[in-house]
């Protein structure tokens, strides 16, 4: 193995800010994918429609359906100093961490005020740095009250001028998968946006299986590596959940060896895991880093947006296809002039 390959610098790359796609495309499956064949070393270029025609037969293709929750709030201290609070993980009923922007002086038990007061909570203790505990008033309907009022977590790339911008509306809806079912998550699995149900019915009239698994992305799926060596990075844990029927299905598409695809990189760590655990598992938490040289045990195929340098997302690319290779892909992409990021366009790679 190359040492190059486990060094965080090797995984950087040019991304022209216009290339950030700042809006979704104005339908879902109007986006453009790039179709990567790993072993041939060619690379097409295609509309996503296509990717009806390009799934090979009999495969079958793995959807992550958490959902994302507008966990994205606006807010006061008692002094009427604005902050703003992004909630992470739910740790018992009405008890969550969340980053909070402009915290610097909140003191343990000070009363905060979100969303014009419709949600009000106590800050109880202070975790790590810009991370809180913070207890919810009536967390009975917390979620409930987190739609109505809560923000789509946008990634800091994707500028809004503020949170009352009208793109919000639009966000709320775009910012989520068509088969989006199980809330938690407070990011999006960005591959699957492109989707519609009219695709996914074509996909299944070619015969073609759609299996779903849950993993609700958090930190561990966006947070920076710090380590130039990659192998010293630590992923956040991140719960997952897969039926027992799914993951009876799984076993006989790779005892069959017929072709398993991830959609997005979220299914991939979800479905490493459960091949890693032997199947013995179907919930927990997971913390997999996947980085080269990984021996993929199960994906055959990888639909995935394009990521940002340096970032766990890419590595896992990287280790699925080659550095080299995707690096190289990502150059092709950007002259282009490919959407990237998470209302980007997308790639397959089989």
């Amino acid at each position: 193995m190359p040492h190059y390959d486990w060094e965080l610098s090797s995984y950087d790359y040019e991304i022209p800010e216009s290339l950030i796609a700042q809006q979704p495309a104005p339908r879902r499956d109007k986006s453009r994918m790039l179709f990567l064949e790993r072993h041939s070393g060619k690379i097409s270029h295609h509309n996503f429609s296509d990717i009806v025609s390009l799934l090979p037969e009999s495969s079958c293709l793995v959807i992550n359906n958490t959902k994302v929750l507008p966990a994205r709030l606006t807010g006061k201290r008692q002094t009427g100093g604005k902050i703003e609070a992004l909630l992470i993980e739910e740790k018992n009923e009405g008890y969550w961490s969340a980053i909070v922007r402009k915290a610097g002086r909140i003191k343990t038990g000070e009363r905060l005020e979100f969303c014009g007061g419709v949600l009000r909570a106590v800050a109880k203790e202070r975790l790590e740095e810009g991370e809180w505990l913070l207890e919810f008033e009536e967390p009975e309907c917390l979620k409930e009250r987190l739609e109505k009022v809560g923000l789509p977590p946008l990634p800091p790339y994707i500028k809004r001028q503020n949170a009352s911008d009208l793109h919000n509306a639009k966000d709320r809806e775009r910012y989520q998968t068509c088969f989006a079912s199980k809330p938690g998550a407070i990011a999006a699995p960005t591959a699957g946006l492109h989707f519609t149900p009219e695709i996914l019915a074509k996909i299944r009239n070619r015969g073609i299986e759609i299996l779903e698994v849950t993993l609700h992305v958090g930190l561990g799926t966006f947070s920076s590596i710090d380590e130039e060596d990659i192998r010293k990075h630590k992923m956040h844990a991140e719960f997952f959940s897969v039926s027992a029927q799914t993951i009876s299905q799984l076993q006989i598409f790779q005892q069959n060896q017929q072709c398993i695809i991830g959609l997005g990189t979220t299914s991939v760590r979800v479905l490493e895991t459960l091949a890693l655990k032997n199947f013995q598992v179907s919930s927990g938490w997971t913390d997999i880093f996947i980085y080269p040289p990984h021996k993929f045990r199960i994906v055959n195929g990888l639909l995935t947006n394009f990521h940002l340098p340096k970032s766990t997302l890419l590595i896992l690319v990287s280790a699925f296809c080659g550095r080299n290779f995707i690096l190289g892909a990502y150059q092709q992409a950007a002259t282009e002039k490919y959407r990237f990021l998470s209302y980007g366009d997308c790639m397959m790679i089989l």
